[in-house]
Order: C-alpha cells, then structure tokens, then sequence
C-alpha cells in the first residue's frame, strides 16, 4: 500500500472464488486477474452457508462445489500463484472450515502456501481473538472487516486485532454489485482514520472502474468481487474466458491512479 501511494495509486483488490468455474480453471483465473494488473488478490474458498455473500458469490460457491472444488487444491493454487508472482494472496474464508481442519494446521498450510492475509467475516476480533493471535504469531495478516454500523469500542477492538490492513464494507447487507457507492463514503473513513494509520480496502458495491476511482481517492484500496463474479459466470463456458477476465480487471485497474497524486482521504486536484 505505501509504494502504491507513493506512486499516487490505489490498490485493486479483486476477488474470485477459488475454483469457479472448476478446479482447474480456476487457476488460470486468479492468473488472469494477476495479469490484468491486480495489486493484491483475494481468494475466497467455497463455503455451502456464505453468510455475508450475495446471490452472485454463492452461485459461485455453488459452482465450485459442484465442480469438486476441495481445501487441498485451494492451497495449491495459492502455492503456485506465489511460485509465479509476489502479489500478495489473501484468504477469504468462514470460520467453519478452519475450525474442522484444525486452526494451527490451516495456518501452517496456508502460511507453507504464500498466503499473506486471512479473512474470516464471521469471526470479529472479540469473538476470534486466539486465531487472529494465531495469524500474528505465524506471519499472516489478520483482517478485520468494519461496516457503517461499527461503534467506536469495536474499531479500537478491529485496530488492535488486525494487521496488513483494515477491510471497509460500505454498505450494510451482502456482497453485490450496486449503481453507486455510499454517500457517506469520505464521512465514514474519516472517522475510521482517527482510529488507525492501517491502511483500508473498501468492498461491497464496488462494482466498475469509476467506483474504484471513486473509492482509491478515499481510500488506501478497493475491493471487486460480484461484478468480476458475474464475468465468470457468464463466460464459464467461454473458450475467451480466460481473456474476458483479464480485460475486466485490466479496465478495473484505469480507476486506481488519483488524479493529481491526492492522498486517500484528500481532495483529488481538478
């Protein structure tokens, strides 16, 4: 985040499923969106009761399921996409799967894999406070998820807990792709940034290459999932898929360079 910065950028953050639209395809999908110019990735494991996704990413889950999509080759993929590039890799993931496969030895797995970062968002830090100390002491980043409706005692909680940086979710609900972002964007990371100097990723909503222009002035990051989803599902079939996707994240990527180098939070220069 800081060498985006100081190159006057914000970071693009797309999320996929792993293994949408299968197990094998799904590799040369998180390749595509490293080659279309992505900063970091976000790799979600296919999950049967995804509380906090929308009707798109649970299809996807659905998809990947069906398709065979099992936790071995999730590391797989993380492993060779570090083998082939340092982009750093975070796992979005619910708690579930980790507790059934042992929490030291997901750790240990994903962390033997190239993985940087971990995101559980049915795990807040109070609640999840021996696996985020867990993520800390073996070197992956905790991330913590904050929301329009966080009181100030669960920012300062989110702060303390979490490393690599903080996850915003703009809007209340499920993931999705919607036609504008909040309102209260610039008001709401403000406050949040009396709290930390994390760097922040804003998700949820964030949809086209204008809501990632809109957000990188805001924000350190931000986040993509349901609409690069959407582009998988409708091409899963597609002998172009592959190429589909690299140009979806590459037309993503216009939007992360600040017009006139603004800081996040600051005002972009006319």
């Amino acid at each position: 985040f800081a060498r985006l910065r100081a190159a006057g950028r914000g970071a693009l953050m797309p999320f996929v499923t792993a293994g949408d639209p299968t197990p094998a395809l799904g590799l040369e999908v998180v390749r595509a969106v490293v080659r279309g110019g992505a900063d970091l990735i976000e790799l979600g494991f296919p999950y049967s009761d995804p509380l906090a996704d929308g009707p798109t990413i649970q299809r996807s889950s659905q998809r990947a399921l069906g398709a065979g999509m099992r936790l071995d080759r999730l590391f797989e993929i993380a492993a060779t996409v570090r083998g082939e590039s340092d982009i750093p890799i975070v796992l979005m993931t619910y708690f579930n799967p980790v507790y059934h496969h042992g929490v030291e030895r997901y750790l240990a797995r994903a962390k033997a894999a190239g993985v940087d970062g971990l995101i559980l968002p049915d795990l807040p830090p109070d609640e999840g406070a021996e696996l985020f100390a867990a993520c800390r002491e073996i070197g992956i980043d905790p991330i913590p998820l904050l929301a329009p409706t966080s009181t100030e005692d669960r920012i300062k909680l989110a702060v303390a807990a979490g490393r690599g940086f903080l996850y915003y979710v703009s809007l209340t609900g499920v993931t999705g792709t919607r036609a504008q972002l909040a309102a209260d964007l610039r008001e709401r990371l403000g406050h949040l940034r009396r709290f930390t100097d994390l760097p922040v990723a804003v998700g949820f909503g964030v949809a086209t290459s204008a809501h990632v222009a809109e957000v990188c002035a805001l924000a350190d990051g931000a986040i993509v999932g349901s609409a690069l989803v959407q582009v998988i599902e409708a091409n899963g079939a597609a002998p172009d898929l592959v190429a589909k996707v690299t140009a979806f994240v590459a037309e993503l990527a216009t939007g992360t360079r600040r017009r006139g180098g603004a800081e996040p939070g600051g005002e972009p220069a006319s």
